[in-house]
């Protein structure tokens, strides 16, 4: 289920980047958070008396967040290929795992600058400088998303804190993208993008909230860690963009130190009362040091 999840984040992406010169970066980031607000609105029905107004506010930030996220990672699509973009990303969610709480050993820190610079490849200066500040901006709010839900899932329950921040995110998106997507959007883009917000991020949360119940914390952000090859993979498949040599192996010292920084940095399990789902991505509260996958990327 954890590979499912990362599997249709990363091909809801590829699937995405076709519809650019329709409706623009903007314009699909912001279609796709806004369904995603609208089915998580229909499908967990969130009430007022479940949240109190400090948590709203806490919920309202983190749905700023991850609006950020997903249209600063739509933007850095637009100019890199994905497995490039979804590893420079990924940098935000690994200095978590690095440097917050639980830190892993810094020894790991190496190992991703040693990728960020294979990735980038500056001595051919090929990256597209303002791509890569897009993934780095979608890195920071990936980062914060992380921390976050963190505060968030110590106190909503169940999917109620994500079914209350996404519609907030959606309602951002759509005011970003509404002067670049309004003279092009049409019923058939319309539809599309509702099946690529169910694709994801609706499907991935499902699928972690699922996976989570059977997985401990370390082994789950341990596989989260693969996600920028899982990326890589599926840009090659759907996408046909084959990665050369140099930024293939950054991809592959960057995974290292996801999974280095995991399994030395995560926070002991939660005894089994205190693990029942309750965050607001996929129901658990994450832990410090484990990265989490990017659901609206």
């Amino acid at each position: 289920m954890a590979a499912a999840s990362m599997s249709t984040v990363q091909l809801g992406s590829a699937l995405t980047v076709p519809l650019f010169d329709r409706l623009s970066a903007l314009g699909t980031a912001g279609l796709r958070l806004g369904w995603a607000g609208v089915l998580l609105l229909i499908l967990v029905r969130p009430r007022r008396r479940d949240v109190t107004r400090r948590d709203l506010l806490a919920c309202s930030v983190l749905g700023a967040v991850s609006a950020g996220m997903m249209l600063f990672f739509m933007l850095a699509l637009a100019r890199l290929p994905l497995g490039t973009a979804s590893a420079l990303e990924f940098l935000g969610p690994l200095a978590v795992s690095l440097y917050g709480p639980g830190h892993g050993r810094r020894v790991w820190t190496a190992s991703a600058a040693v990728g960020v610079v294979l990735l980038t490849e500056p001595w051919h200066g090929g990256l597209d400088p303002l791509g890569a500040g897009y993934a780095l901006a979608a890195a920071a709010c990936w980062a914060a998303y992380i921390l976050l839900t963190q505060r968030v899932g110590d106190r909503v329950t169940g999917l109620k804190g994500l079914a209350v921040s996404m519609p907030v995110a959606g309602v951002l998106g759509m005011l970003v993208a509404a002067p670049t997507v309004a003279a092009h959007v049409t019923w058939s883009s319309l539809w599309i993008m509702l099946a690529l917000a169910a694709l994801s991020p609706v499907l991935p949360f499902a699928l972690e909230f699922l996976a989570l119940r059977r997985l401990t914390t370390s082994a789950f952000g341990t596989l989260m860690s693969l996600e920028p090859a899982i990326a890589l993979l599926m840009g090659l498949l759907v996408l046909g963009q084959a990665p050369g040599p140099a930024p293939a192996a950054g991809v592959a010292f960057v995974v290292a130190a996801g999974v280095g920084a995991t399994r030395t940095g995560a926070r002991a399990s939660a005894a089994p009362d205190s693990a029942t789902p309750a965050g607001p991505d996929h129901g658990a509260p994450p832990q410090a040091g484990v990265p989490e996958t990017a659901p609206l990327a």
